[in-house]
């Protein structure tokens, strides 16, 4: 299901304006699809944008490739738990991941960089290491 948000057909009184014009595609909003992580299996979804462009979603990630700044390196690492998403505390508890999530993984807590749903690929960099032990 679309959402519409071209053009308010009410008037300051609360009347209905006529109407001028039928409604245009790009006034349709796309449905929001989550990136959902510690899924069994990874899923991308190939959506067509406005002038015939391609968008890649991320729909079902396990991995996100995490950068190191200590070290200046990137390593792909399991993702093993969400920890927390500033953004939307229940996205948390749901295992959604969106640009500025907290995930754990095998070096630590991570943050992801990365627009999900918008970029296709999970980028993060190292905020805690975790202890060796």
């Amino acid at each position: 299901m679309s959402y519409y948000q071209g053009p308010d057909r009410r008037k300051p009184s609360g009347g209905l304006k006529g109407k001028q014009r039928k409604k245009r595609a790009y006034e349709l909003k796309r449905p929001f699809h989550p990136c959902v992580a510690l899924a069994e299996k990874e899923l991308f979804v190939v959506e067509r944008v406005r002038g015939g462009n391609k968008k890649v979603r991320a729909k079902n990630v396990t991995f996100v490739n995490v950068y190191n700044p200590a070290t200046k390196s990137v390593k792909k690492e399991k993702i093993v738990a969400v920890e927390r998403t500033p953004s939307h505390a229940e996205y948390a508890r749901s295992n959604i991941i969106t640009k500025g999530s907290y995930v754990r993984t095998e070096s630590g807590l991570v943050l992801i960089t990365s627009r999900v749903g918008q970029h296709g690929v999970v980028n993060g960099k190292v905020v805690e290491q975790a202890k060796a032990a």
